[in-house]
């Protein structure tokens, strides 16, 4: 059990992250991909990663075991801003943590040389630890992130609206997958039995396609607090990456232009302008003039909700992103 401790001040300050965090999705990914369940990952899926991301496995694996403690540098909180922030963040870990937490590693069993030597903080060592994440988020996530953020966004959507509207405790009582909340305490089905004193910092709620059964938060309670849940969505229908899914994106991208289409993959159920330009990572003015465009093509739909504009991906866009759509697109 994990027990959540929230003072008012902690109330106030919980937050719900904007979308999945693609370090944590990596890192949960990971351990999808060791399991042996049938229903685990989507089968055509998990066949693709294998295939095309054998160089990359053979070194995470190491670092993502399928069970026990899994280091907190390889999600650090820069990623909120995107995977290439967040990996620079991870790249740039102190060597003093990177030895502690390789060392912690180091009980479930005895390391390899490659992963004593990314404990190290060796150059050559970080370097292709970047490599590798980045090679394994671009073959097992990047074609298909989109989809993925559109599955979880009608859940976290849901969760915002009720912090919103009806405070944050109201939020907290939404939640199932053995979430509990006993005032002042957030109870969780947890593998370990561990308390987290939140002491004025709030929590940052991270919804995550990968993470089942249980919520993850990160093992050393000195870093900001986080709590990554798994959010409701259908994973029959999971995400898939193949070789069509890539053309699409290519296709989509010589229709509208990349950063239109980095745009509309950015949109999911519901975000306003400001959260569509840092998902996008575009500027304020240029969202807005991308949100426009995209708005009169019918891709996507737009509404004013008291100070901020409101956008969501229609369902012509998403058939258009899914590779669906051949009908004739409005300029």
């Amino acid at each position: 059990m994990l027990r959540v401790h929230f003072t008012s001040g902690d109330l106030a300050r919980t937050r719900i992250a904007d979308g999945p965090d693609p370090l944590w999705e990596s890192v949960l990914s990971l351990h999808r991909m060791q399991e042996r369940r049938p229903d685990s990952v989507p089968a055509d899926w998990r066949k693709h990663v294998a295939q095309q991301a054998a160089e990359p496995l053979r070194l995470l694996i190491p670092l993502v075991p399928a069970r026990g403690y899994c280091p907190d540098f390889l999600t650090p909180a820069g990623a909120a801003e995107g995977f290439e922030a967040g990996l620079d963040a991870l790249l740039s870990t102190p060597r003093s943590q990177l030895r502690s937490e390789i060392g912690r590693l180091g009980a479930n069993g005895p390391l390899d040389p490659w992963t004593r030597s990314v404990g190290e903080g060796a150059a050559p060592a970080l370097s292709r630890l970047g490599t590798a994440l980045r090679d394994y988020q671009r073959i097992a996530l990047g074609a298909t992130w989109h989809r993925l953020r559109a599955r979880i966004e009608a859940d976290r959507a849901q969760l915002a609206r009720t912090q919103w509207y009806r405070g944050t405790e109201a939020m907290l009582r939404t939640f199932g997958h053995g979430i509990r909340w006993r005032p002042p305490v957030l109870e969780c089905e947890y593998p370990v039995d561990r308390d987290l004193q939140l002491e004025g910092r709030g929590l940052l709620v991270i919804p995550s396609y990968f993470c089942r059964r249980t919520p993850v938060a990160l093992a050393d309670t000195s870093l900001p607090p986080t709590l990554v849940y798994p959010a409701t969505t259908t994973h029959s229908t999971g995400p898939t990456a193949s070789l069509a899914d890539n053309a699409d994106t290519a296709h989509l991208a010589r229709l509208l232009g990349h950063t239109r289409t980095a745009v509309l993959q950015s949109v999911g159920g519901d975000c306003t302008t400001s959260e569509l330009a840092r998902r996008a990572g575009v500027s304020l003015s240029s969202a807005s003039e991308h949100a426009s465009v995209l708005r009169g093509a019918g891709l996507i739909s737009s509404s004013r909700r008291r100070n901020a504009v409101h956008h969501a991906i229609t369902a012509v866009g998403l058939a258009l992103l899914d590779g669906r759509h051949h009908g004739p697109v409005a300029a």
